[in-house]
């Protein structure tokens, strides 16, 4: 199998040329991607770098994280890769645990993995107090968001993914910037694409990240929840009409009926002074109750659902149809 390399390159000159030097004989061809960098990352790796798998791809403008990993992607598609590794260019990510990440794709176990600094408590030594809970709080959103529930981690960019499966992707919807991770989550549950977690141990270089969380995190809770309400519609109401779409819109409409009655007849009181019967408080608590038992299920439902059969095995140049 062909194993090709994706290195979005931005104010990475510090650490780039190590991080392709410990890239090993595994992988065929590196793709670098000089994403309108004001250092010069590409014409560092062009001047300096002797291996003679690197190709420098340059960007005209910033298309942030996401732009430069989807020109890797078509690089890679074009050029017949069977698999493609993305990696960040700032030394956070050990390149000799590539044979690691690919190893469920090669044997048809899954068709995209991606790293997990949360599997071993030792993993997170050194990760800041405040990312740690950012990103346990991104984990459990992405969840409900993505459908992928037992994934943790989800803005681990070390990723590798099958070229079969990558083809079934609308790259060119893929968001831009650092939503990247999350979104193509969610195109690979649209297409019931099996993904898998890699342990990976937490690594903080002298880089400086340019995601300032502050700033991003309004942008990330609007598009999470953008994502779970289009796979909701798509998966439960256009795809299919199950169980989970009854338990859901049941679920909603009760608690919905529950609110609104309960809190005009709680205005009616504030108004009038004359407290609710009992009769009155238990037609809007009943509802409330019985809809958020009938949404729980609709998770539990969902939960049980996370994709299990790999595409890879159904695909004509798959890992599990070869020899």
């Amino acid at each position: 199998m062909r194993i090709a390399v994706a290195i979005p390159c931005y104010k990475v000159t510090r650490h780039v040329l190590g991080v392709i030097e410990a890239i090993g004989p595994e992988v065929a061809v590196i793709y670098a991607v000089d994403d309108a960098c004001p250092d010069g990352s590409g014409s560092l790796i062009e001047e300096r770098c002797r291996d003679p798998r690197v190709r420098v791809l340059r960007h005209p403008e910033n298309r942030g994280v996401g732009g430069a990993v989807v020109t890797a992607y078509q690089a890679a598609l074009a050029d017949g890769m069977d698999i493609v590794v993305k990696i960040d260019g700032d030394g956070q990510m050990n390149p000799a645990l590539i044979p690691l990440l690919v190893r469920a794709i090669v044997r048809g176990k899954a068709d995209y993995t991606k790293g997990n600094r949360f599997y071993r408590p030792e993993s997170l030594r050194g990760m800041p107090a405040a990312r740690l809970a950012g990103n346990a709080a991104l984990s459990f959103i992405n969840k409900l968001s993505t459908g992928y529930w037992p994934i943790m981690d989800p803005a681990n960019g070390y990723t590798a993914i099958h070229a079969a499966v990558l083809r079934k992707i609308p790259l060119d919807k893929l968001e831009r910037r650092y939503f990247f991770e999350s979104d193509m989550l969610y195109h690979l549950n649209i297409i019931r694409a099996v993904v898998h977690d890699v342990p990976m141990d937490a690594v903080y270089a002298d880089e400086q990240s340019n995601l300032k969380i502050a700033r991003v995190l309004p942008e990330f809770m609007f598009k999470y929840m953008q994502r779970f309400f289009k796979r909701y519609v798509y998966v439960y109401l256009l795809r299919d009409f199950n169980l989970g779409s009854i338990y859901s819109l049941f679920g909603a409409l009760l608690c919905l009926f529950g609110l609104i009655f309960g809190l005009s007849h709680w205005v009616h009181s504030a108004a009038t002074g004359q407290p609710a019967t009992s009769g009155t408080v238990m037609l809007a608590t009943l509802p409330v109750l019985i809809g958020i038992q009938l949404l729980i299920a609709f998770l539990h439902h969902d939960v049980s659902h996370v994709p299990t059969e790999p595409l890879v095995g159904e695909l004509g140049d798959g890992a599990a149809d070869r020899p």
